[in-house]
C-alpha cells in the first residue's frame, strides 16, 4: 500500500519527469536517499513503469486522430487479431472490450487518405476482423494521468 509521501512523490513525477530527487526531497521535508529509496519500491511494486514525455503529435504531422470499433469473426480470434493489429505503427493504443466491440483502437495518421489506406489495405483485410467503425475525433480538450 502507497502512504502521503509516495503519493507525493508521484504526483511531483507526474507534472514533471524529469525533477531531481533532491528538490523532491526539499519539498516533502526527507531526504533525498529516502526519495530515492521510495521511488525504487514504486518502480518494484510496478506502479510507476517507466518515465515519459508527451508529444504533440500534430506537431509531427499526424493530423488524424480516430477510434475504430471492431468486431471479430469469433471471441478467439482476439489473440490473432491483437498480434497483427500491434505490428502497425499507425495503431497506438488498443482495449479488449465489453459492448458494442470487441476491441476498440485509437489511431493515428497524417490524413484522411492516410486513414482510408490503413482501414482499406492493412485492418480490414485482417481475417479474423467481421466489420469496423470509425470515429474521427475532431479535438482532445481534456487529457490527464489518474490523480493518486
Amino acid at each position: 500500500m502507497i502512504d502521503d509521501l509516495d503519493r507525493a512523490i508521484i504526483s511531483t513525477l507526474q507534472e514533471n519527469a524529469r525533477v531531481s530527487y533532491a528538490e523532491i526531497a526539499k519539498v516533502e521535508g526527507v531526504s533525498p536517499a529516502t526519495i530515492h529509496v521510495r521511488i525504487e519500491k514504486l518502480r518494484q511494486a510496478g506502479i510507476i513503469t517507466g518515465t515519459h514525455i508527451h508529444v504533440d503529435p500534430r506537431k509531427l504531422g499526424y493530423d488524424v486522430c480516430c477510434f475504430i470499433g471492431i468486431n471479430l469473426a469469433r471471441a478467439g480470434d482476439y489473440p490473432s487479431a491483437l498480434q497483427q493489429l500491434n505490428a502497425l505503427p499507425e495503431v497506438v493504443e488498443a482495449h479488449y472490450t465489453t459492448g458494442q466491440y470487441s476491441i476498440f483502437i485509437k489511431v493515428m495518421v497524417r490524413s484522411i487518405d492516410d486513414l482510408q489506406n490503413l482501414l482499406i489495405n492493412k485492418i480490414q483485410p485482417i481475417e479474423e476482423i467481421q466489420a469496423t467503425e470509425t470515429l474521427i475525433s475532431l479535438q482532445q480538450p481534456i487529457m490527464r494521468q489518474i490523480q493518486v
